[in-house]
């Protein structure tokens, strides 16, 4: 815990908590706390921290997927801590954790988190532009920073899916009819069901379409569902007093231990259209006395419900690839994930946000310098990570354009003997396989290559290295396949024509070598690689203001 100047102990200013005994009212038929209360009060301390950085009324916009970990019971207190991660200009993503607390055992577990959007509004309607969110700890740097990332990501959600749905799957023969398990309930929404600004509450919408979907989940086999996740809810428009929501439910599929369960809220009032308010789409189990998960059956499509049948197979696809590559710990993520198109976006977070994260420790120690150019250890957990830093003189915008296209490191770092660009994969994701000079047996590596320009002022320009498998791309008889942990640049505009540029490298056995003599002060061979660096960046500094064409000099057209 960071402390201020005056030794006190210091507290995010959008810092809400809410803490809660769960009473029998709040539980479910196991006497355990009902998911439809715990979204309840995590949106509820969500807004209120929106709110307190806003300085006005906010709205949920979206929640991005949640996935419980653990069940609450009854006598047990829940604490959520909410906090704004980044503001954007009308919007801001705020974080929540939820925790559980045992009074009898004094124990304290985790059961889930998320990550929630909110927009802020007049009252007397329309957006407000928000003040920016300035972190001051470590921590808050790190959330900052990914708070940009996982924007991307929302975004790119859509284009995964219509990837996936290119591939044509067979339907089970036996099985149970998807009209089985539809459900469909009507709800008025009454003054109690508002918030303070006479909308619906977000989390009283949630709750109402996680019990519609627990029904249907229920009717497939029979038996009382445990929700294991929640994908993204999305709030397409508001509800007011006096709406009537209808909620529908039905089981788009069912894989070996867990069932996808879409679920919608529309609104109407008097004789008027229904609304589109929500969708969302939840995972559900079915566990024995023992608590293990068991067999569920097939589903049968109805027949127009053969689209959301395959959807619900990609968004499948798409929560092992976020469980796989995202949501464990950094050091846990496997190296050798194979890369697809439909995992990309997920890989490139993890790039990004492992190089964000190594960049943002604050326990670097010098282990040398040379002429400006110093160079930085860091051992954590038997991880061995250096960082190279030194102010350059070329403005930042263009040593990223020069240092982003790998094929040109070869120009300059000896340690690069050649590198062939193997897909481009869209304007800031590229594909190499790079060959290193022989230190025993020739290696070679396949590296994803992230780079991502600022999101304001202030934030570096990041280009991040890590490996990946590549179906078309084997290890070679006669090459040692290297891989690469975390790796990159972090490019700091200092002035107008001066960068600070900072390379990382979190050393893998097949990296150490390179540069274990620097780091025990037998050599400074990385102090001549920065110089040939500079001489490069100095060479192709051009005079010229950097416009979309110029991506062109580094051949990314």
């Amino acid at each position: 815990m960071s402390r201020h100047q005056n030794g006190e102990e210091y507290r995010n200013p959008t810092e809400v908590k809410k803490s809660q005994i769960v009473m029998p009212c709040h539980a479910n038929h196991r006497q355990e706390l009902s998911v439809g209360e715990l979204l309840k009060w995590m949106d509820s301390t969500a807004c209120l921290s929106a709110e307190r950085h806003a300085g006005c009324p906010c709205v949920t916009a979206s929640v991005d997927d949640i996935h419980f970990e653990h069940t609450i019971g009854v006598g047990q207190v829940i604490n959520i801590k909410a906090k704004v991660n980044r503001a954007f200009n009308t919007s801001m993503e705020v974080g929540i954790v939820v925790s559980c607390e045992d009074l009898f055992s004094d124990s304290h577990w985790r059961v889930c988190q998320a990550v929630a959007t909110f927009v802020s509004q007049r009252t007397t309607g329309g957006k407000v532009q928000l003040r920016p969110l300035v972190p001051c700890t470590q921590a808050e740097q790190v959330e900052h920073s990914l708070a940009a990332e996982r924007r991307r990501m929302r975004l790119v959600h859509s284009d995964i899916m219509k990837d996936l749905l290119t591939n044509k799957v067979q339907e089970a023969e036996k099985a149970v009819p998807a009209e089985r398990t539809r459900v469909e309930s009507v709800e008025l929404v009454l003054p109690t069901h508002a918030n303070h600004q006479v909308n619906t509450f977000g989390g009283q919408i949630m709750a109402w379409m996680e019990n519609v979907a627990t029904i249907a989940a229920s009717r497939l086999c029979n038996a009382h569902p445990t929700l294991q996740s929640i994908d993204m809810f999305h709030f397409r428009g508001p509800s007011h007093v006096g709406d009537r929501l209808v909620l529908k439910a039905i089981v788009n599929n069912a894989f070996k231990n867990s069932m996808e369960v879409g679920v919608c809220a529309e609104a109407y009032q008097g004789e008027e259209p229904l609304r589109h308010i929500n969708s969302a789409f939840m995972t559900f189990e079915i566990r024995d006395r023992e608590g293990k998960p068991c067999m569920l059956p097939r589903i049968r499509p109805e027949p127009l419900g053969r689209r959301r049948y395959q959807e619900a197979i990609a968004r499948n696809k798409i929560r092992l690839d976020r469980k796989y590559i995202i949501s464990c710990k950094q050091t846990e993520v496997p190296l050798s994930v194979p890369w697809d198109l439909s995992n990309q976006v997920y890989l490139s977070y993890n790039n990004v946000s492992a190089l964000k994260m190594l960049a943002a420790r604050n326990n670097w120690l010098l282990n040398s310098e040379k002429n400006k150019v110093s160079l930085y250890t860091l051992e954590e957990k038997q991880v061995l990570s250096f960082k190279v830093e030194t102010e350059v003189d070329i403005p930042a915008e263009r040593a990223f354009m020069l240092l982003s296209d790998l094929s040109k490191r070869v120009e300059w770092d000896p340690n690069y003997e050649r590198c062939e660009l193997i897909l481009r994969v869209d304007d800031d994701d590229f594909l190499y396989r790079v060959v290193t000079p022989s230190i025993g047996k020739v290696q070679d590596f396949i590296l994803l290559a992230s780079r991502r320009p600022p999101c304001d002022s202030g934030d570096p320009y990041v280009i991040a290295l890590r490996s990946v498998t590549l179906p078309t791309h084997p290890p070679t008889e006669g090459y040692n396949r290297g891989e690469v942990l975390c790796a990159g640049f972090s490019i700091l505009e200092v002035s107008k024509n001066i960068s600070k540029i900072s390379y990382f490298n979190q050393a893998s056995p097949e990296v150490l070598p390179y540069i274990s003599t620097d780091i025990a002060g037998l050599s400074s061979s990385f102090y001549g690689i920065f110089c040939a660096c500079n001489t490069f960046l100095q060479e192709n500094r051009g005079d010229h203001a950097s416009t979309p064409h110029t991506w062109k000099v580094c051949g990314f057209e």
